[in-house]
């Protein structure tokens, strides 16, 4: 069977994508190791609009639920499957999972996010989601009135920084070369806060504590080993966007990310688009994930029925 769409990933914007597949009739296969994307991990997500609070695990349900409930006959839900590779033929699409598994469709939308890279140091697995943090978003009002960290030096360590400014009693940012990559302007405006320190030529050894975080050792530019007494360590020191099953069909940015026309989220090669992380967009938040992808369905529901390529069913 060829499908009208294959959605990959059922992070929000897979999920958002999905139901609107649904609401306008487009058979449709959703192919996604998990429901929830990055934001599984968190324990407290508050900025999820029309949602107070609630943890990643009940919005992973909250988004299967509603992909179930309107897509009945219409969205085939392929679980706990990886891309492996996505191939081209005669105007059909062919997805190959990892377990073998096989979907056709006319179109694709590619909303696989992105993984962050991982503080490889002691400490940083044992005290994830007790002080270690890959998400400032979400996890920054849990830390109100305490001492962080930030590890990281380009543009999204000083956003971080700038947003735990709000919360924190004081925000220490560890950059392990001389210069940051960050903008200029960003870094000037950040570290001009009273309660934000830059680090520079600090490399990251370990993460200590008890049953939370309770300091992070970092060595300086003299050699010496250091102590920074924080409650929260926040890493962002890179993503990594989950495209590779797509690199030798459409264009990607410098970082593999996929390129797309903001206005409508289609890539280089007609029949795909992206939204999410996986894309070149500037911001990264659940909430314009979503946003992005309810703008490339009505995109793709118009190639589909109007402008696409017929094919045999």
């Amino acid at each position: 069977m060829v499908h009208d769409l294959a959605i990959l990933g059922g992070g929000p914007a897979g999920a958002a994508a999905a139901v609107y597949a649904a609401r306008k009739q487009l058979k449709t296969v959703l192919v996604t190791d998990e429901f929830g994307g990055q934001s599984t991990v968190s324990p407290d997500i508050q900025n999820w609009i029309g949602t107070i609070s609630i943890s990643g695990a009940d919005l992973a349900k909250n988004l299967r639920a509603h992909v179930e409930a309107y897509g009945k006959n219409i969205v085939e839900m392929a679980e706990r499957e990886r891309v492996a590779q996505v191939t081209h033929r005669e105007n059909v699409f062919t997805i190959t999972t990892e377990s073998g598994k096989t979907f056709e469709a006319r179109a694709i939308l590619v909303a696989t996010g992105a993984h962050r890279r991982r503080l490889d140091i002691p400490g940083a697995d044992t005290f994830e989601h007790k002080g270690v943090t890959y998400c400032a978003s979400c996890d920054g009002p849990l830390f109100a009135g305490q001492d962080v960290a930030v590890i990281g030096g380009g543009n999204a360590g000083f956003e971080t920084a700038s947003q735990l400014l709000a919360y924190a009693k004081s925000v220490t940012l560890l950059h392990r070369s001389p210069e940051y990559k960050a903008d200029p302007v960003t870094v000037e405006k950040v570290l001009a806060h009273q309660n934000m320190t830059g680090i520079t030529n600090a490399q990251t050894l370990r993460v200590e504590g008890d049953k939370f975080v309770s300091g992070l050792i970092y060595k300086d530019i003299s050699g010496e080993e250091k102590k920074l007494p924080v409650t929260g360590v926040f890493v962002e020191i890179g993503l990594i966007p989950t495209t590779g099953f797509v690199k030798n069909l459409v264009k990607l940015d410098e970082i593999g990310r996929i390129e797309i026309d903001p206005w409508t989220g289609a890539s280089s090669l007609e029949g795909i688009w992206a939204a999410g992380d996986c894309s070149n967009i500037r911001y990264h938040q659940n909430n314009i994930a979503a946003g992005d992808a309810v703008k490339a369905l009505e995109d793709i529901y118009q190639w589909v029925k109007i402008r696409g390529v017929k094919v045999k069913t």
